[in-house]
C-alpha cells in the first residue's frame, strides 16, 4: 500500500517536470522567434555579412530581411557569372543585393532544361551586347549584323554595384567600349583577360579606380586592343602594388615613370612598347619592388639586343646594383638567354679573349644565378 502510494506521488511530479521542460522549450523557441523578428535591419545586415551571396538571397524571407539584404556589405566571396542562370541572378542582385563586392564575368554558357527526366541544352548562343567601336579585325560583320543571331544581354547592369572591390573579366563575350565597367570608386583589384574578350579601353580610364591596388591585364595571347601610356598610372601612385601588362603590345611609355611608386611590388611589362634605360635606375627608385620584367624596348631589358659589346658591362652593373638595393627577382631563363646572346655576340665579333670571357661569365653567374634571393627565386 505504501509502495502504491509512493508511485502515485512520484508520477505526477515526473509529469509536471516533463511538461514544465516542454513548456520551457516551446517558450524559449517563441522568445527566439520574437527576438529575431524584433531585430532591426542593421542587425540583420550584420548577420548577413557573414553569408555568401547565394545564402543571403535565399534568406530574404520577409520585408525586414529584404531591406536588410539591400544594406548588407557582402564579403569577398566568389561569384562567377558563367551561365545564363548566373546572369539572371546577377540581374536580380542589382536591386536585392546592391553592395556586392566581387564579380567575375566569364563566358555565358547556355541554360539546360529538364524534359522527361533528361537535361536538354538550349542551343542559342548568348553574349553581351556589342558596343560602339567594336573590334572586328577581319571586317566580317556589317554594323547591322553586330547583335543579330544571338541572344544579347546587358552587361551595364554591373554599374549598380557601387561597393565593388574586385572585378575579374575572363573570357566574357564583350566587344567594344564599355565605360560603365571602369567607374567603381572602391575597386581595389581589376583583372581583364583578353582571351575571347574584346574590350577596347585606354589606360586613362583607370582614374575611375582611385583605390586600385592590383591591375592584371597580362595574358598568354597578344593583346592588340588595350592602349595607353603607363604615365596614366600616376593617378594611382599611392595605391598600386601590382601591374601586369604581359603581352599588351600597344602599351607605351617609359618604365621610369613608375620608379617613385611607394607600394609597387611587381611590375611586368614583357612584350609591351615601353622604353627606357636600366642605367637610369637610382638607389631611391623602385624601393619596394620584388619582381621586375622589362621588354626589349628598354635598354638592357629582356631580349634586348646589344649593338656594341662595350655596352654590356654597364647594363650588367646597373642590373646588379638594382638587385642589391632592392630584392628584385629576375627570371633565370631570361638571365641564361642574356648570357647566351652575349656569348654568341662575343664569339662572332671576337672582342674578348676566352680567359676574360670565362671570368666575366663566372662573375655574372655568381651574382645572379647561384646566389639565390631570400624568397627562393
Amino acid at each position: 500500500k505504501k509502495q502504491k502510494l509512493s508511485s502515485t506521488n512520484v508520477a505526477p511530479t515526473a509529469g509536471i517536470e516533463e511538461g514544465g521542460r516542454s513548456n520551457d522549450i516551446s517558450s524559449a523557441a517563441k522568445n527566439d522567434e520574437m527576438t529575431f523578428n524584433n531585430l532591426g535591419t542593421d542587425e540583420i545586415a550584420n548577420i548577413f555579412g557573414y553569408l555568401t551571396p547565394k545564402d543571403i538571397m535565399l534568406a530574404r524571407l520577409n520585408k525586414n530581411m529584404r531591406d536588410a539584404a539591400k544594406k548588407t556589405i557582402v564579403p569577398m566571396a566568389e561569384f562567377s557569372v558563367n551561365t545564363i542562370g548566373k546572369y539572371n541572378a546577377m540581374k536580380a542582385m542589382t536591386t536585392a543585393l546592391p553592395n556586392l563586392t566581387h564579380i567575375e564575368l566569364q563566358n555565358l554558357l547556355p541554360l539546360t532544361l529538364q524534359i522527361d527526366g533528361e537535361l536538354q541544352p538550349i542551343t542559342f548562343e548568348h553574349k553581351y551586347r556589342d558596343r560602339e567601336d567594336r573590334y572586328d579585325p577581319y571586317g566580317q560583320l556589317a554594323a547591322s549584323e553586330v547583335n543579330v543571331n544571338h541572344i544579347n544581354h546587358n552587361v551595364e547592369i554591373i554599374s549598380n554595384f557601387r561597393k565593388l572591390r574586385s572585378l575579374r573579366i575572363c573570357g566574357a563575350p564583350l566587344n567594344g567600349r564599355y565605360p560603365s565597367l571602369f567607374n567603381f570608386p572602391l575597386l581595389q583589384y581589376l583583372t581583364i583577360s583578353h582571351s575571347l574578350t574584346n574590350i577596347k579601353w585606354d589606360l586613362e580610364v583607370l582614374s575611375g579606380f582611385p583605390l586600385l591596388k592590383e591591375l592584371r591585364c597580362g595574358d598568354h595571347c597578344n593583346n592588340y586592343i588595350m592602349t595607353g601610356n603607363i604615365n596614366s598610372l600616376r593617378v594611382l601612385k599611392d595605391t598600386l602594388e601590382l601591374v601586369n601588362f604581359h603581352r599588351c603590345s600597344l602599351v607605351q611609355g617609359n618604365f621610369m615613370d613608375l620608379a617613385d611608386f611607394p607600394r609597387l611590388k611587381e611590375l611586368n611589362l614583357f612584350q609591351t612598347a615601353v622604353i627606357g634605360d636600366v642605367r637610369d635606375v637610382g638607389e631611391r627608385d623602385f624601393v619596394t619592388l620584388e619582381t621586375l620584367t622589362l621588354p626589349s624596348g628598354v635598354y638592357g631589358g629582356c631580349h634586348y639586343e646589344f649593338e656594341r659589346i662595350s655596352d654590356a658591362p654597364d647594363v650588367i652593373s646597373a642590373l646588379y646594383s638594382l638587385k642589391k638595393t632592392t630584392p628584385v627577382s629576375m627570371d633565370e631563363m631570361f638571365l641564361c638567354e642574356a648570357l647566351g646572346r652575349f656569348s654568341r655576340l662575343v664569339r662572332r665579333n671576337g672582342y674578348l679573349r676566352p680567359t676574360l670571357l670565362s671570368a666575366y661569365f663566372h662573375r655574372f653567374c655568381s651574382s645572379w644565378i647561384t646566389r639565390r634571393l631570400p624568397m627562393g627565386n
